[in-house]
């Protein structure tokens, strides 16, 4: 059965606050599996429902990889799907897909033989990698688990990994949980000559164990970020905080939430962010479609806009273009 929540979402409407604003979505996915039916007619969609987006990234998400050949090149079918659906969405005149950010096993030998496949595959549009770090023990039912090994980030093969990325000009993307964010920093400080990109704000945990403890982890995140902000080469990507696993419980409510909602309950996180990296260092992002199980994408960048109001007109052009544009040279 394919997944698809639209009619719950469409029950909030909102006017579209300032819709000439130019947005680059620097983080969405496209999913042809049924769990969570989301390919290029369903991201048109959203992309066309009233903000005034230009260009996107695609991140990695496991899908359509090769189902023969050597395991460390199968995700290139990720990227040889994601090419294919950039054209498609290039002659219907609309938002395209600018950049793509593929998987690799950073740890492995073969690794430069797959950073030229997906170069190879992606037509141009090949900008980094994410191998995510993602992994957590406590026993909550997350809806995307995280499925990494113990402490990756301190491997290191691991690590001459994103190492290479740099050398290659290529960023690295991870997500990972709270509790990780020190062993991210030490990963960070290792590599100093990467730009790694932190995908989720670290991805605050708010089920289970965790469901009681939202302001203890805030303010430990809170000093994680702020250490973390001291290195030159992390950009902060702010999105990506509305996943179920987040705890907000907006997804099991009878209607989901309006933007004031959204920015009454995030606005600190984002501000945090901002005030720690500084908006050159920052870019806005959907997370589609997982963020969709809780909010609607006009309604989810109305609160970004809202929140992003106080600031200057240049901060504001960093937050929703320009930094998505430097960092995946767009």
């Amino acid at each position: 059965m394919v997944f698809n929540n639209s009619d719950w979402l469409a029950q909030v409407q909102e006017d579209i606050v300032d819709p000439d604003r130019e947005i680059i979505d620097p983080h969405h996915h496209l999913w042809p599996q049924a769990d969570m039916y989301y390919n290029v007619p369903e991201f048109l969609a959203d992309l066309t429902s009233g903000h005034n987006v230009v260009q996107t990234v695609f991140m990695e998400c496991g899908a359509a990889y090769r189902e023969d050949g050597p395991d460390h090149l199968k995700p290139v079918g990720e990227t040889e799907f994601v090419a294919s659906a950039a054209a498609e969405m290039k002659t219907k005149g609309g938002p395209c897909i600018a950049g793509i950010v593929g998987h690799a096993d950073l740890r492995g030998p073969h690794l430069e033989v797959v950073l030229d496949a997906h170069r190879e595959a992606a037509n141009g549009l090949f900008r980094g990698i994410r191998h995510a770090g993602s992994r957590d023990t406590s026993g909550a039912t997350l809806r995307i688990p995280g499925r990494a090994p113990e402490r990756l980030y301190a491997d290191e093969d691991f690590r001459r990994g994103v190492q290479l990325l740099g050398e290659h000009d290529l960023s690295y993307d991870t997500w990972h949980y709270h509790h990780q964010n020190r062993d991210y920093l030490d990963l960070v400080k290792a590599v100093p000559n990467t730009t790694m990109v932190l995908d989720h704000f670290g991805t605050p945990i708010g089920i289970g164990p965790y469901a009681d403890k939202r302001e203890e982890i805030f303010e430990q995140w809170q000093d994680d970020m702020a250490d973390l902000s001291h290195c030159p080469n992390v950009v902060a990507k702010l999105g990506g905080l509305a996943m179920p696993d987040n705890g907000w419980g907006w997804h099991e409510r009878e209607t989901p939430p309006t933007s004031d909602e959204f920015v009454l309950a995030q606005q600190r996180y984002y501000d945090h962010m901002i005030d720690c990296f500084g908006a050159a260092r920052c870019m806005f992002e959907s997370n589609f479609p997982v963020d969709r199980w809780s909010i609607s994408y006009p309604v989810l960048w109305n609160g970004l806009k809202k929140i992003a109001a106080k600031y200057s007109e240049v901060e504001q052009r960093a937050l929703f273009t320009e930094t998505a544009r430097r960092i995946y040279r767009l």
